[in-house]
This record gives structure tokens, C-alpha cells and sequence, in this order.
């Protein structure tokens, strides 16, 4: 069976779309949908609302098959070295999710997808999703339907945001990717806006993906409804 690829980028902001913009087109050549991840306020004083010029960015990508997941609310309230939603109890973790979809809701973005900040979630935050109507769940160690409650197990490795971005890790990225692609397993990429202007890890992430379209991995992007298979990317 052939593998699957999904590759995410986050930190999507009017700062910058410029470099992500690039790796996109980069992407676009080789085929590769994208998950965009997105998250109504960022530190440094962001807000998507007050952004135009990405939600414009953000809508045509998703006309164009790309997807949307909501990433968190305010990554500007979170404690250093712990995801948003990492140790919330579901009544905090409701009050965010209903922030967070009504601001995408307005800007045009809402969506029924979620990845965890930090890539990891409370047992709160697990509950509160599907009574927000989220039906997607992404995390570190798989993507879980929240409607049929099944998981398919496969650890994402990214750079930047929980991640190192060290040359050494980049070169283990690249390694795992094809290990997995190898096998027919899912291989989840992930990569912060922030790192893309940087050569190492754009290179790294450029690999990783060539590798595993050379393995016979289809791209592929977050959605609910589709089957996948239950493999381990780690």
C-alpha cells in the first residue's frame, strides 16, 4: 500500500507570508497540497482580524484544495514550553474554542479541523472539541475522527514549534521521512513559518518531501471523512 504524505505550516502572518508564499510555490511544482494552520491571535501583538492581505492569502489557498485547521486561540497567553491547549480543563478549553471559531467564522476561515498547539492536548481540550462540532483532531502521535472516535497512529516531526531546528535534527527529519515513505506508512510534516526563511531547514523540509514522493507517498491534506491508514510514522 502506498504511503501517505501530509505536510503542515504554521505561523502564518503578514510578517511572514512572504516566505511561505515561496515554499508554496515550491509545493504547487511538485504538487503537494498544504495544511494551514491558523490561529487567531500570535505573539508579538498578531491578529488575524486585523490581517487582510492573509485571509485573502489563506481563502484562495483553500479555494485552490489546501486546507484550514484552526491551531489554538492565543498563543500570546500560553506559558513558555507548554502548547495552549496542552493542560486545559474542558470548561477553559470550550470558552478558547468558541473564541477561536467565531473569529475565523467572521474572517471567512472556519473550519472543523483542529491541531494542537505544541501538538499536544488535554483530556479537556479532547472533550470540548466535539461539542464545539469539530470533527478532527491532530496531534503528536496521530489524527483521531472525532465523530467515529478512531485514531490513525502517526507521529508528526517538524521544525520549530516544539521542535528543534538544530542541522542535526534537520538531517533526522529527512531520515525519518524516508524510513517511513519506505514503508507505506503516514509521514507528517510540520514546519513554522518563522523557519522557512531559513535555507537549513527549507532545504530539510524540501528533502524530506522529495523522498517521500520518490517512495510513491500521496499527498494529501487534513480533512475528516476520508480513510486513512492506521500506520506509525515514527
Amino acid at each position: 500500500m502506498a504511503g501517505q504524505l501530509v505536510v503542515s505550516i504554521s505561523g502564518i502572518t503578514d510578517r511572514t507570508l512572504g516566505e511561505v508564499k515561496e515554499f508554496c510555490a515550491a509545493l504547487d511544482g511538485r504538487k503537494v497540497p498544504l495544511s494551514l494552520l491558523v490561529a487567531p491571535r500570535l505573539k508579538g501583538g498578531y491578529r488575524l482580524e486585523s490581517d487582510p492581505g492573509t485571509i485573502g492569502w489563506l481563502t484562495g489557498r483553500r479555494s485552490g484544495g489546501d486546507a484550514v485547521v484552526l491551531h489554538g486561540f492565543d498563543a500570546a497567553a500560553t506559558k513558555k514550553l507548554r502548547g495552549e491547549f496542552a493542560t486545559l480543563p474542558a470548561h477553559e478549553a470550550n470558552l478558547r474554542l468558541m473564541g477561536a471559531d467565531r473569529v475565523l467564522e467572521h474572517v471567512g476561515l472556519r473550519t472543523r479541523l483542529f491541531a494542537a498547539p505544541g501538538w499536544t492536548v488535554s483530556s479537556g481540550t479532547a472533550l470540548a472539541l466535539p461539542r464545539n462540532g469539530f470533527r478532527l483532531l491532530v496531534d503528536l502521535h496521530g489524527v483521531t475522527d472525532l465523530v467515529t472516535g478512531r485514531t490513525a497512529r502517526a507521529r508528526v516531526v517538524g521544525i520549530g514549534e516544539g521542535f528543534v531546528t538544530e542541522p542535526w535534527w534537520c538531517r533526522t527529519l529527512v531520515l525519518s521521512a524516508e524510513r517511513t515513505a519506505r514503508r507505506g506508512g503516514i509521514v507528517r510534516l510540520a514546519v513554522t513559518a518563522k523557519q522557512l526563511g531559513k535555507v537549513g531547514p527549507r532545504q530539510a523540509m524540501l528533502d524530506a518531501i522529495d523522498l517521500a514522493l520518490m517512495h510513491g507517498c500521496v499527498p494529501t491534506v487534513y480533512r475528516w471523512g476520508t480513510a486513512t491508514p492506521a500506520t506509525s510514522a515514527a
